[in-house]
């Protein structure tokens, strides 16, 4: 297998626990039947030490709220012994000023804050819970602690009129690199799609209030990464550079996926990192090898002059929405099914909370999907 590439990243979902019901969530929606089989520390620092030999370079730190982990300091220093730049993914709830100090002492190299808007009325509503001011009490207490300042909005319908507002507040609290994701749909974000997504119209005014303001700020050493859903692209994404590429992530009971999503396609047994060395998932496993390379292809990908830069796309989403894992991703204009994304546009643009309900992620609503898919 020595045609088999190195990853670059793991992502480690140390917990599905969150005190926030975001719906956008990319947790799977039926996540509260996991939540009682978490990897314990051992586990992970053997996940680690696999990883790094094998050569991952890059560890991300998230869940649900991976500060729950009251092992993290510990998982957070052997990290940085074996070599890993860290990264936690946080939505600062349950972390104290004293934490992230500890955390910097362990090692940590970089953390990444969310807010769900620029207003805590806004925020505590997407959030499910009266988290704004804490959430500016832990950004400052992270640049405080000498921590590159890193900001994620995740935008959508009900926020993203909010851009100007959020810029500023960024700026006010002295952030490096703020990024403002636009809902791609996924897990909860998915069963939440129609009400989720922004219009063309609001996409085109945050890009133009972006613009504006890097123009106003040409000094600003603040870097703003904007990243649109690919329902508005006519080509699609190139899915974590390709399946079993560069990244793999490990979930809170073990189970070891080449991309977020991957675990709700069907037909593919998932290896769990309980049970097989992190270099024989990488290297030997059937789900590993599932999508990889360009062999697996149908037409048009098969064909295409364009299939080394996009890899013919998302696979989940190819499933998601036509119900075969192979199949082009219908983002693109050349896929037979490009009618399925531009339907979902439509309708969603016609739907509104009135006529369809936000479903929050929460472990009453993640019972009731678990019932119904089983």
């Amino acid at each position: 297998m020595s045609d088999v590439s190195t990853p670059m990243w793991l992502l480690a979902e140390l917990t599905y626990k969150c005190p926030l019901q975001c719906p956008y969530c990319s947790n799977p929606v039926d996540f509260a039947n996991t939540t009682g089989a978490e990897l314990d520390t051992e586990h992970w620092i053997r996940i680690l030490r696999e990883a790094r030999e094998l050569g991952a370079a890059q560890l991300g730190l998230s869940g649900g709220e991976p500060i729950v982990r009251k092992d993290l300091e510990i998982i957070v220093r052997e990290a940085h012994k074996l070599g890993f730049y860290t990264n936690l993914i946080t939505s600062g709830i349950g972390m104290s000023a004293d934490r992230v100090a500890g955390l910097k002492e362990a090692g940590l190299d970089h953390i990444q804050v969310s807010f769900q808007a620029s207003s805590s009325e806004l925020n505590n509503w997407i959030a499910g819970t009266d988290s704004f001011e804490h959430k500016l009490e832990m950004a400052r207490a992270v640049k405080a602690n000498g921590f590159p300042m890193v900001l994620c909005f995740v935008t959508h319908r009900e926020n993203i009129d909010q851009v100007d507002d959020i810029l500023e507040l960024s700026t006010r609290l002295e952030a490096d690199y703020v990024e403002l994701a636009t809902t791609q749909y996924y897990g909860w974000a998915f069963i939440n799609r129609d009400v989720l997504m922004p219009t063309r119209e609001q996409l085109e005014s945050a890009e133009a209030c972006i613009t504006r303001f890097r123009d106003e700020k040409k000094n600003d050493a603040m870097k703003i990464f904007y990243v649109v859903p690919d329902y508005f692209e006519t080509r699609p994404k190139p899915c974590m550079s390709g399946w079993g590429s560069l990244f793999m992530l490990v979930t809170p009971d073990g189970t070891t996926l080449p991309c977020h999503s991957a675990r709700q396609l069907p037909g593919i047994e998932f290896p769990n990192a309980k049970d097989m060395s992190m270099s024989d998932i990488w290297k030997r496993s059937d789900a590993f090898q599932k999508f990889r390379g360009f062999d697996w292809m149908q037409e048009p990908c098969r064909s295409c002059s364009e299939k080394e830069k996009d890899f013919g796309g998302c696979r989940c989403q190819a499933f998601m929405l036509t119900g075969d894992a192979a199949a082009t991703d219908p983002v693109c204009d050349k896929s037979p099914n490009r009618h399925l994304v531009d339907a979902a546009i439509k309708q969603s643009a016609a739907t509104t909370r009135d006529t369809k309900p936000m479903i929050f992620r929460n472990p009453k609503n993640s019972k009731k999907f678990f019932v119904e898919t089983s």
